[in-house]
């Protein structure tokens, strides 16, 4: 689930935030203050093309409902298992994740305002993507921390409901979640509940149909993936997005209802 659609494509990498639209992203984020050599330095070298870090190698670029595409990289220097997506949405870059072998959330960027989203150490339970395939669910509780702001904590489950899916050519296996985010003081940051799609080679969770609920109300979102482009494929790690622009930026609404600007999931 965590760390995949902030935190799944998105999967996991799930706890999305509508983005406000009209700004370009891509030029600030390639000037953001991280360390020499950070596997999130990806910027465009190529117009309407992502080139990722020095290191880094690009695997897979997922077209998704919802004006949103993700490209997915690994980087020589990280972990094994560990791996990077970058979404952008018809405006620009917007949302960089890395998530580990166990689909944890690791570490996140997100932009306007520029911030740094890590997991905290020692979670109570972890989410477990072994767990998740050889029993049918998961459960998690953990702690995320914003740069300079406050901590939160996540409690839910992911759970296999044993349906499949073909798209694009591509098996995905369903699953159902359900998680709520508490402040320090026990309030209710957001609940969310839905369903995503695995990839168990791939080992990453990918958005579906699914509701976000908040204090403000709820927002329910369809990032469905539509199309895989691999290396050497027309639209590898493009930076355009295809799928529901004209929707989005209209307002018009989905089979899942309005589409947010871009939810981070």
């Amino acid at each position: 689930m965590w760390g995949r659609t902030a935190m799944s494509s998105g999967g996991r990498g799930h706890l999305p935030k509508v983005r406000p639209g009209g700004h370009r992203a891509l030029a600030l984020f390639a000037c953001l203050a991280l360390p020499v050599g950070s596997a999130a330095e990806g910027q465009a070298t190529i117009p309407g093309t992502f080139s990722p870090p020095p290191g880094c190698t690009g695997w897979v670029t997922i077209q998704s409902r919802g004006c949103r595409v993700s490209n997915h990289y690994r980087c020589e220097a990280d972990a094994p298992g560990d791996q990077w997506r970058a979404d952008f949405d018809q405006d620009g870059l917007f949302f960089v994740s890395r998530i580990d072998r166990e689909t944890q959330w690791v570490e996140s960027f997100e932009m306007f305002p520029t911030t740094r989203q890590v997991l905290l150490p020692d979670p109570a339970d972890p989410a477990s993507f072994s767990t998740l395939l050889s029993t049918g669910i998961d459960t998690f509780d953990f702690g995320l921390a914003e740069d300079g702001g406050p901590q939160t904590v996540v409690r839910g489950f992911d759970k296999l409901t044993g349906r499949s899916v073909t798209i694009d050519g591509v098996t995905l296996e369903e699953t159902e979640f359900d998680y709520t985010e508490t402040a320090p003081d026990g309030s209710i940051v957001q609940k969310a509940r839905g369903k995503e799609y695995i990839n168990r080679d791939w080992r990453i969770f990918l958005s579906g149909i699914s509701e976000w609920e908040r204090p403000d109300g709820i927002v329910p979102v369809d990032g469905t993936p539509r199309q895989f482009v691999f290396p050497g494929e027309p639209g590898f790690f493009t930076t355009t997005p295809i799928f529901d622009c004209d929707a989005t930026m209209s307002g018009l609404e989905t089979e899942a209802g309005p589409i947010p600007a871009m939810v981070r999931k």
